[in-house]
């Protein structure tokens, strides 16, 4: 079981990566494989809408997404961690969900399948942290991970979604959500685990 973990966060260690590395150990204590990448870490390049990859499936621009995009092919379970801004993912998870456009080429212009993904359950958590009272700030993840873990090819398993915490390191002060990171990778990661009907939703909220 290869586990990946994305951290979009432009902070290092911010309260969506230290939860995230929680759910890493989870998978761990699970017997997983797990391997964790930082965005920011990497040369990723926005999408600049040549539309090349209507033709071909591959997107021509040559950076360190294709290295991120054959982990994300290759792995059994994905969890992307991202803080909320302006209600919506970071700049940087948005960056690679946009560079993902070849693969929805791939899939729905060219009809060609995804020949790294076939046949495999694959599934995907999403964690979300955002630092004001609103509960709304979380629709958007929702609906842009909906479609991004579509082109993917994985199903949308969990997410777990906190609010009013902001400060550097303020989720360390909130053992109940890193307690649930830890279970939910744990959970993600178990090969003789039945897929949910639907995607749950873990959510702290004060």
């Amino acid at each position: 079981m290869k586990v990946l973990g994305i951290s979009a966060s432009p902070r290092a260690q911010s309260n969506s990566d230290i939860l995230l590395r929680k759910s890493l150990e989870g998978a761990k204590s699970a017997g997983a494989q797990a391997e964790y990448l930082r965005l920011c870490d990497l040369n990723i390049q926005p999408c600049t809408e040549c539309n090349a990859c209507y033709s071909t499936g591959v997107c021509p621009i040559k950076d360190d997404f294709q290295i991120v995009m054959q982990k994300m092919l290759l792995c059994d379970r994905l969890i992307l961690a991202t803080p909320i801004f302006f209600m919506t993912v970071c700049s940087q998870a948005k960056i690679l969900i946009d560079r993902c456009q070849c693969l929805w080429a791939q899939k729905y212009v060219l009809k060609k399948p995804l020949a790294e993904t076939a046949d495999r359950d694959r599934r995907a958590m999403v964690i979300a942290v955002g630092g004001t009272k609103s509960k709304k700030m979380f629709d958007s993840i929702r609906l842009t991970m909906k479609y991004f873990l579509d082109v993917l090819d994985m199903y949308y398993a969990v997410n777990l979604f906190v609010n009013k915490v902001d400060m550097p390191g303020q989720i360390e002060e909130h053992q109940k959500a890193l307690n649930e990171a830890f279970r939910l990778g744990a959970e993600l990661a178990c090969a003789d685990a039945s897929r949910p009907e639907k995607c749950t939703d873990v959510e702290l909220f004060s």
